[in-house]
Formats: C-alpha cells, sequence, structure tokens
C-alpha cells in the first residue's frame, strides 16, 4: 500500500461521507477506496471509520488522525506546488457556502474573472442563509452577515455591509410614508422580518437620537432572495444592505426610507474550521473576497449608540 494513496482515500471518505462518494470524486472504484482503508487501518493497527449499511462515521481515533491528515496533505501539496518548474497555480476543489443575495449580485458575476485568474479552481457553491456544519457538510468555508457565534471557528472580518430601510411604492400609498422610525410601530405599518435577527429591535441613529423598532408583521423569512421579494411585493418594510437594494431604487421598485438615519453595519465574516489547513487555493479565495467586498461592502466603523 502506499500510505499517502491510504491518506487521501480516508481524507475523501470523511469529507464525503461515504465510500462510494468518495470513490466517484477520486475517479475510483469503491473497491479500490475501501481496500486502501482497510490497508491503512491495518497498517495504524486502529479503527479509523465506523460503518454500517447506511453510512459512515469517523471513530475517536479516525477524526484525531484526520485533522493532522489533512494538514500533512496540504503541506504536502503546497511543497509539490513550489518546486522548481511546477505549475505555481492554485488547483483543486472548493466547498463554499454563502448568503444567497451575496452569491447572485456579487459572487458569481465575479466567478468568471476570478477563473480566469485561477483556471484550475473549481467550486462546490452553496448559496443559502442557513447555518451550516463546516465540518459535517464537509464545506471549506462560508461567507456569512452578522456576528460569528460558534467560537470554535476561524472568522475573519472582511466587510461591512451598510443597511437601510425600503419599502414598496404601492405599500407605502397603502400605509402611508413614515417620516420617523417609531411610525413603523404604528398598527397600519408593517415589517418582513429576516429571521437571522431572531425577532431582536432594529436600531437607528441620528445624532445624539437612537430608537430601537420591533415593528409587527405577518411573515417571517429565512432567504434573503425571498426576504427581497416579498418587500417588492408590498408585504412590509425592510432593512436591507444597500448592495441589494440599489438597483430596485434605481429602477422605482423600492424606496429608500428616513433619509438622515444611520444603522449600525452589519459585519461580513469569512469563516472556516480552525483544524482546516489553509490550501492555496482557499487562501486565493479569501484574498479575493475581501477584494470584492473593499468595492461592494467596504469596511468601516460601526456608528456608536
Amino acid at each position: 500500500m502506499d500510505r499517502f494513496d491510504g491518506m487521501r482515500a480516508f481524507v475523501r471518505v470523511v469529507e464525503a461521507g461515504s465510500f462510494t462518494k468518495a470513490a466517484e470524486t477520486l475517479g475510483m472504484s469503491r473497491t479500490s477506496i475501501t481496500q486502501l482503508v482497510q490497508q491503512l487501518e491495518a497498517h495504524l493497527r486502529l479503527r479509523l471509520l465506523n460503518r454500517t449499511t447506511r453510512k459512515v462515521s469517523v471513530t475517536a481515533d479516525g477524526a484525531a488522525y484526520y485533522e493532522r491528515v489533512v494538514r500533512l496533505l496540504a503541506d504536502l501539496d503546497d511543497i509539490e506546488n513550489n518546486l522548481p518548474g511546477s505549475s505555481p497555480a492554485p488547483r483543486g476543489l472548493l466547498r463554499v457556502d454563502v448568503p444567497s443575495p451575496f452569491a447572485n449580485l456579487i459572487l458569481v458575476p465575479a466567478l468568471p474573472a476570478f477563473h480566469a485568474r485561477y483556471p484550475e479552481i473549481e467550486f462546490d457553491l452553496g448559496a443559502s442563509d442557513r447555518k451550516v456544519d463546516l465540518i459535517g457538510d464537509r464545506v471549506d468555508c462560508v461567507v456569512r452577515g452578522g456576528a460569528i457565534t460558534d467560537g470554535s471557528l476561524v472568522a475573519r472580518h472582511v466587510g461591512d455591509l451598510q443597511l437601510g430601510v425600503y419599502a414598496a411604492p404601492a405599500y407605502l400609498a397603502q400605509a402611508g410614508t413614515p417620516t420617523h422610525p417609531l411610525e413603523l410601530q404604528d398598527p397600519r405599518h408593517r415589517i418582513v422580518r429576516y429571521r437571522w435577527t431572531n425577532g431582536l429591535p432594529y436600531a437607528m441613529h441620528r445624532g445624539g437620537e437612537s430608537v430601537k423598532i420591533a415593528g409587527r408583521s405577518i411573515l417571517s423569512i429565512d432567504d434573503g432572495n425571498a426576504y427581497l421579494t416579498a418587500g417588492l411585493a408590498g408585504l412590509g418594510a425592510l432593512w436591507l444592505p444597500d448592495y441589494m437594494a440599489r438597483e430596485h431604487v434605481a429602477g422605482g421598485a423600492l424606496v429608500r426610507l428616513f433619509g438622515g438615519w444611520t444603522i449600525d453595519p452589519m459585519p461580513l465574516y469569512v469563516a472556516y474550521p480552525p483544524n482546516r489547513y489553509l490550501s492555496k487555493a482557499l487562501r486565493v479565495f479569501i484574498d479575493w473576497v475581501i477584494e470584492l467586498t473593499a468595492v461592494h461592502a467596504p469596511r468601516v466603523k460601526a456608528a456608536k449608540a
């Protein structure tokens, strides 16, 4: 057995969650992958994986071994990539999850330029606002707005999203145009609630005045694109990142409310597991996200309450 082949097979089984999927991604037969892992276990005299007819799970020894091996293999790849005469270009598959509006409006439209720069990097891209288990879902990194509450992750602050309050003209025609944020708490008004806020009131500032708006809602949504669509349909006022609203304001589909009032920016983070070795491909991806946010969501100091 080539020990490194066994290590790569083991790592891919852990990350894919099954021998069959691992075999598909490596272009090998399931039998070959199974034999490599069995030979590796025999060499180590340890059981690395628990196998049942339904799933594969990592043993305690296997989890500890995995953490060390992914670093070793990534280090080996970096060494080989930087040998004289070798291609220095980053390569490999990156599993990334980003908010759906960020994917649709910022990241995916810019991907052709990224691909032209790094043609050997492939993406398995999740576009969602769900909470991702980076280890369990085999994700290399996520881009998320708002505070990262999972202290087990490495979180890099890459930008800040400017926020505003917006509403559709049809909604304002029906409910009236508020001139002060507190008017949104009037029974005739509604807001569309975005689930990541957990029902917390929205804080707004003007000069020395600071108010928090809870508001009344008939709809709570956990997806950014659907949240925007609800506002465009006139279901209530929205607290939106400016990049999501800009096109719709220009086209007259949304109106920005409360000129002179500000909202604390929403921090934007790239987060990844602390035991995940930063491959060259992941490093250049993070650097590229920082380039994008410098244009669309540059870092700023939050307003003081």
